[in-house]
């Protein structure tokens, strides 16, 4: 008898990266979610009660899971990836690779491009050395994908794993955001982008995270 399909909310708001990465991952995986619009904007995950509802973390996404609020990004898709049986590492190999891809992106590419789009696209008056300081390590992150990618199609090999999903998403947002034309600088990353938009389901950021939006200055 085959089990019941999980009930999902997923607690975003539409500029996340880290949230476009879960509801991906639930939409390719052929589940729906609930979407939880946040105000982020209004700074009410940085309210007591927020943290002690919701997240005692102060981050978004929050994705319940059949009630079970689960937090953190990477490890909620490792999960994900093991429920549903799809975009996961298939031996050990692939499984390390898959948590050094994971963990390079949380410390490097994502870490460094959530900053920089955010100050340089959200808020009103952002400063240029901090902006030159992001820049040119999300440049030296991005110079080591295109690198890694000139000679295979996805992170690990010949399929997308959720290694994949977590490193695009923040390159998937409008170009003007961050200011950056891959296809121009770095063409094996837009190459990999593309196939990762042909995938059944794909879709991109501001359709799968539907509500109000932040006032974007650029």
């Amino acid at each position: 008898m085959s089990q019941p399909s999980p009930s999902y909310r997923l607690h975003y708001f539409p500029e996340s990266g880290n949230s476009y990465k879960l509801a991906l991952m639930l939409t390719l995986c052929g589940q729906t979610f609930e979407p939880v619009w946040t105000d982020f904007g209004g700074g009410i995950t940085r309210t007591p009660e927020w943290r002690a509802r919701v997240n005692e973390m102060g981050e978004i996404p929050v994705l319940e899971e059949d009630g079970d609020r689960l937090t953190q990004t990477a490890p909620i898709l490792l999960k994900l990836a093991e429920r549903h049986g799809r975009f996961g590492g298939e031996s050990e190999a692939e499984k390390f690779e898959v948590l050094r891809w994971l963990f390079w992106d949380n410390h490097k590419l994502t870490g460094y491009m959530a900053t920089y789009r955010y100050i340089r696209a959200f808020t009103p008056s952002a400063d240029p050395v901090v902006l030159a300081f992001l820049r040119k390590r999300i440049d030296d992150c991005l110079g080591i994908l295109n690198g890694h990618l000139a000679d295979r199609p996805f992170a690990i090999g010949d399929r997308p794993t959720i290694a994949d999903i977590s490193m695009m998403a923040y390159l998937s947002f409008p170009k003007h955001e961050a200011g950056y034309d891959l296809a121009v600088s770095h063409p094996a990353v837009n190459a990999w982008l593309g196939l990762m938009a042909e995938l059944p389901g794909w879709q991109p950021p501001y359709d799968l995270l539907p509500g109000k939006r932040l006032y974007c200055y650029v």
